[in-house]
């Protein structure tokens, strides 16, 4: 394999994005799908069916919350956040499988994907700037 292949190679291994999470989550695919963002992010909305695990608490938390057998995926807000890449780390430097969800909580909001805040679930927008909206 050459070094373009491997780096592409490397980058789908650590990473996925919404659309083939909310896809997993559907075909009932084995993994825990983690909010590393803070504790007003989380209230303010949330992936339906995540869990929340601040970052910064991962490597006291996730040892006795998460088995190790368990792949995990991790967010945070976007594109312009590194917080998922932070508990990316902080995981595999547990031992953990984990690929960081690209993209963020914004994009799989603005795909039309189930969240939800403290009140309940939202209403789903799609926005046709991120992806293709079918009209039936």
């Amino acid at each position: 394999m050459t070094s373009i292949q491997e780096y592409f190679a490397a980058r789908l291994a650590a990473e996925t994005d919404p659309s083939d999470v909310y896809a997993a989550q559907k075909a009932g695919d084995r993994f825990v799908l983690v909010d590393v963002r803070g504790d007003d992010a989380w209230q303010q909305g949330r992936i339906t069916g995540a869990v929340h695990l601040p970052y910064r608490d991962i490597a006291d938390r996730a040892p006795l919350e998460i088995p190790l057998d368990m792949p995990v995926v991790v967010y945070c807000w976007s594109p312009g956040c590194n917080a998922g890449q932070k508990g990316a780390l902080a995981f595999a430097s547990l031992g953990y499988t984990v690929r960081e969800m690209i993209g963020g909580y914004e994009y799989w909001v603005r795909e039309g994907q189930p969240f939800e805040n403290d009140e309940g679930p939202c209403e789903r927008v799609f926005d046709p700037t991120v992806m293709v909206v079918r009209s039936n």
